[in-house]
């Protein structure tokens, strides 16, 4: 079993968009996510700790300007934020502690009703072919063909 912790070298190699994010709840601006047109099949993993965070098979366009997901595959913790004058869920990850993103009971609700809004900063993509070398293998069965 891995074990998934926040690396500290791991954060001195971020950056410091990558930080602000994960590491001072900071939110990245709407529309520039490295991964937000992302439609490869794998799974989105915290870039901190490495933790399986959400399958592609999950991921939508919801219009928002960040990558969306219906539901985590694992590993994400909800708090209350009652931040910049809102109050919203914060996501962040429950090992690395890094701030991901929001939840809103605004997503599709044939798929359940909520949208993950996350920040492309705080997560690192691992392709379907590479989950099983990079130690994902258990998560393949999450992971789909997405058009």
């Amino acid at each position: 079993m891995t074990k998934y912790t926040k690396n500290p070298d791991v954060i001195a190699t971020l950056s410091p968009e990558e930080f602000y994010v994960t590491q001072e709840s900071g939110t990245e601006r709407p529309g520039t996510g490295k991964l937000l047109n992302n439609k490869e099949p794998g799974i989105y993993v915290d870039i901190v700790s490495g933790e399986p965070l959400f399958a592609s098979s999950d991921k939508y366009e919801s219009g928002c300007g960040w990558p969306s997901f219906t539901k985590p595959i694992d590993n994400v913790t909800e708090h209350h934020d009652a931040s910049h004058g809102m109050v919203r869920t914060e996501v962040r990850s429950k090992h690395g502690d890094s701030h991901l993103g929001h939840v809103f009971p605004d997503g599709p609700r044939d798929r359940g009703g909520l949208r993950y809004c996350i920040n492309s900063a705080s997560l690192r993509f691992v392709h379907r072919d590479d989950m099983e070398d990079e130690g994902y293998g258990d998560y393949l069965n999450q992971v789909e063909d997405v058009a």
